[in-house]
């Protein structure tokens, strides 16, 4: 007798263990599908998003701009099962385009869209092969564990070729001053890339925002090393303009953030440039100054930044700041 009760005994607490391993395998499973419909929902939203970042790069192309917002549209409304077919023909066509081509915040854009789905589609095969690696357990598919969900399915599309992280632009915010003088003429200086020594362009004073420093105190700060001249806050209205450019400085390449003030020195009489302030730089690669007007600006074939400078000049000294920082082109 007591040899049956403890057999019945250990029947009953392997039934008992058997059905708590069910329960936990049961409960684990159903996590893993859950996380597997999350990494898909991401994935269809940074897919939906790269969709939408295409069809922007298609309004600033020329030939293939057509062919590239319908490919984008086609891979935003196509069913499950032509998804990766068309989500590869995509990424096939923004392989094509030139980046250097869009506007800087654009071409920002379709990289971080392009990054997000490349993180999106692994996150989401993962969660697809630690639950098929579950559902294909022998005691989980004898007692049917999986239930009705859908058999897991992987993404497989190209991921494109993303530029490594130590290739891309150096981000670079600087301050810059559009100094005017009681002749309503800007100050300008004639600089050059020491990569390019040949090429020279005339840009105005500025340079590099330093570490917890503001823009403006950055603007007074350039201003007094390259010029000589110690202006007040309040004698700089601003910031009236605000640039992205990509450039290269030395064979490096930066993601430049122009933040643009005014100041207006039309009550001072005669201005002295002092430059001997500048640092080495400076020294080595700026070869003059000279203060131009907006008409000269217009018609010199020379290459003035920020572009256009000679039909902004006017719109900006002709009526008072309203406030608002314009975006330049």
């Amino acid at each position: 007798m007591n040899g049956f009760v403890l057999a019945a005994a250990i029947v009953a607490v392997l039934v008992v263990l058997g059905g708590l391993w069910l329960v936990a395998t049961a409960n684990r499973l159903d996590r893993l599908h859950v996380r597997m419909d999350a990494g898909w929902a991401a994935l269809d939203a940074a897919l939906a998003r790269r969709a939408v970042v295409a069809r922007t790069v298609a309004a600033f192309r020329g030939a293939g701009a057509a062919e590239l917002r319908a490919v984008a549209e086609r891979a935003e409304g196509a069913p499950r099962a032509e998804r990766e077919a068309e989500e590869n023909e995509l990424t096939r066509l923004l392989s094509t385009v030139d980046r250097t081509e869009l506007p800087p915040p654009l071409a920002d854009e379709l990289t971080d869209a392009e990054h997000r789905v490349v993180i999106a589609r692994r996150v989401h095969n993962d969660a697809v092969r630690d639950t098929l690696a579950l559902r294909r357990r022998r005691r989980v598919r004898y007692f049917k564990l999986a239930g009705t969900a859908p058999q897991p399915e992987y993404f497989e599309i190209a991921e494109p070729e993303l530029e490594p992280e130590d290739t891309l632009p150096t981000p670079r915010t600087s301050a810059r001053v559009v100094l005017v003088d009681r002749d309503g003429r800007v100050l300008l200086f004639n600089g050059f890339d020491p990569a390019d020594p040949a090429e020279s362009f005339w840009f105005t004073t500025g340079g590099g925002v330093e570490r917890g420093e503001d823009v403006l105190a950055a603007a007074r700060r350039e201003l007094r090393e390259e010029t000589g001249l110690e202006l007040p806050a309040d004698r700089l209205t601003g910031p009236v303009w605000r640039r992205r450019v990509r450039f290269s400085f030395e064979g490096r390449a930066y993601d430049g953030d122009e933040w643009f003030f005014l100041a207006e020195l039309r009550g001072d009489g005669e201005v002295a440039v002092d430059v001997s302030g500048f640092n080495e730089i400076e020294r080595a690669t700026i070869r003059e100054y000279r203060w131009w007007s907006a008409d000269e600006l217009r018609e010199t074939d020379q290459t003035v930044y920020p572009e256009r400078l000679g039909e902004l000049l006017p719109d900006l000294l002709g009526s008072p700041w309203n406030g608002q920082t314009r975006l330049l082109d």
